[in-house]
């Protein structure tokens, strides 16, 4: 079984990559669906941020209030580092869940989604990784137009990620997704190319 590592900064188009390798044929592992397993009400991480950061970041139904979590440690190092502690071994568990579920199914090809990747140092994990990249700007162009920001907000949002120049050179492949749909299109099936090239080797 071939294990994949995609990431790729905020608005890059990365989910929308994932989405075209699962059309594919490959097995996906969601970083983020992952990370809302991980913190499901009565789960230890969810308990243990709620003893760090208190009871007014859970919903009424009791479920985590990622959003007012987020505005609580975005702009502080020490709260989001807590937050770090407490969120990356519980969504490391369920991954690799996951991923022995594929493994035993006899899946070929297998996807982890992972944002920050690089930032958590897991590339070690991964035979080989993808990066999904576009331009700053239009990465702050896309983050006003689908999630209504500010500007200020956006470029925030992007500066406080590890530069795309830095993980290019840590890459197997990059796609970049700065023109049309199908110039993306035309790269995704490059990609899926390779990957079965790879997955035939045991690469």
């Amino acid at each position: 079984m071939l294990i994949i590592g995609l990431t790729g900064n905020i608005a890059s188009g990365k989910s929308t990559v994932a989405s075209a390798l699962v059309a594919r044929g490959a097995t996906l592992v969601d970083s983020d669906v992952a990370a809302r397993a991980a913190v499901a009400p009565g789960s230890p991480a969810l308990l243990a941020i709620v003893q760090r950061f208190g009871a007014d970041i859970l919903q009424a139904d009791g479920t985590l209030d990622r959003s007012r979590l987020g505005q609580r440690v975005f702009a502080d190092i020490e709260a989001r580092q807590a937050l770090e502690l407490i969120l990356h071994p519980a969504i490391e568990a369920v991954r690799q869940a996951a991923i022995r579920g594929a493994r035993e199914r006899g899946d070929a090809i297998v996807i982890c989604d992972i944002p920050l990747l690089f930032e958590a140092r897991l590339a070690f994990q991964f035979a080989r990784i993808i990066l999904v990249d576009a331009p700053v700007g239009t990465r702050i162009a896309r983050l006003q137009h689908t999630r209504g920001m500010t500007a200020a907000d956006a470029e925030a949002r992007v500066r406080a990620q590890l530069p795309a120049t830095v993980k290019r050179g840590r890459a197997d492949l990059v796609i970049h997704n700065d023109g049309s749909f199908d110039a993306l299109t035309a790269q995704i099936a490059h990609v899926w190319s390779r990957l079965q090239d790879w997955a035939a080797l045991g690469a």
